[in-house]
């Protein structure tokens, strides 16, 4: 049974800025700056960013990655507890994870026009899957929008 806890708007920052932090590390790590955390019950269970670049794996975006750590902490695939937080809107292969892995709540920070697949460029939660998790944008917003405007930015020059 899915739960419908609600956080806080300090708790949800809270577990926001966890994820930014990762997406800090990503940036200087040369990589597109998106971090994410995974929730359950409370708890981070697992943290990631993106490295696509340093492990030289498209599968490596934040949101997989974390999900990956979260299995394995947990020790099993699926996350029905689970709350993903992430500074960008999921792309068609995390908002598929996240859907396949029965994530229970994503919250992003920056809508994606141009890959989001929980409302920015297309919408998951239209089909029919089995499972769809609830989700909510736009914390701290702002924050994760600039960081990538910043990251293409320095990258452009």
């Amino acid at each position: 049974m899915r739960e419908f806890k609600e956080y806080s708007e300090q708790q949800l920052l809270y577990y926001m800025k966890e994820a930014y932090k990762e997406a800090e590390t990503a940036y200087e790590f040369g990589e597109v700056p998106v971090g994410a955390v995974i929730v359950w019950d409370g708890e981070i269970v697992a943290r990631a960013h993106n490295s696509r670049e340093t492990d030289k794996n498209a599968l490596c975006h934040a949101e997989t990655s974390a999900i990956d750590k979260a299995c394995k902490t947990l020790g099993g695939w699926r996350l029905h507890k689970a709350d993903l937080f992430v500074t960008l809107e999921p792309c068609i292969m995390c908002a598929g994870a996240c859907i396949n892995a029965r994530i229970n709540r994503v919250y992003y920070g920056a809508a994606d026009k141009r890959y989001g697949c929980f409302g920015g460029f297309t919408d998951l939660r239209e089909k029919p899957f089995n499972h769809l998790p609830l989700v909510y944008g736009g914390i701290m917003e702002e924050e994760c929008a600039e960081l990538i405007k910043r990251f293409f930015e320095e990258l452009r020059r």
